[in-house]
């Protein structure tokens, strides 16, 4: 009797381990996700992609918690910030870019992906460009001349299709 008291108890549990809670160390429990901030473009990344090619421009914007990612070189700004002020930050440049800001000059000035603020070079986004999925993702999402936000390892990208 006592071993069918076990067992009963045991398939209670639920998924993972026989007995044990599952990843997310909850009984029956939806799998985990990371907290989605409210200056990320949902409603862009949730659309079906638009292109299977796009040209973008982007300005990044991180913060100190990400530092590991840059392997030393996080920009001096982001390792000054938390993810609170990296909002801020984003939803001003987005103010400015609706206000009617140059992309141009916001990015030469407040990227922190110091390749790119400098050149000015726009990226060709693939399907299977060596990008991080979240900057492909957003990318082929956007229409020409639109401006979405997405939250990579790296920080919050700030992301315009040019064509």
């Amino acid at each position: 009797m006592k071993c069918l008291v076990i067992a009963l108890l045991l398939a209670a549990c639920g998924p993972g381990a026989p007995g044990g809670p599952s990843m997310n160390s909850k009984v029956g429990s939806q799998p985990f996700e990371a907290p989605k901030s409210s200056v990320i473009s949902a409603d862009i990344l949730a659309r079906e992609p638009l292109a299977n090619t796009a040209m973008v421009k982007h300005i990044l914007i991180s913060w100190q918690d990400l530092h590991e990612a840059f392997n030393g070189r996080q920009d001096k700004r982001a390792a000054a910030r938390d993810m609170a002020g990296a909002e801020t930050e984003v939803k001003s440049l987005l103010g400015q870019l609706k206000g009617g800001g140059d992309f141009d000059a916001l990015m030469k000035a407040h990227s922190e992906d110091l390749g790119s603020a400098t050149t000015g070079q726009p990226f060709k986004v693939t399907p299977d460009a060596q990008l991080v999925i979240e900057f492909r993702q957003l990318s082929l999402r956007l229409n020409p001349g639109e401006i979405g936000v997405c939250q990579s390892d790296f920080g919050f990208l700030i992301i315009k299709r040019f064509e």
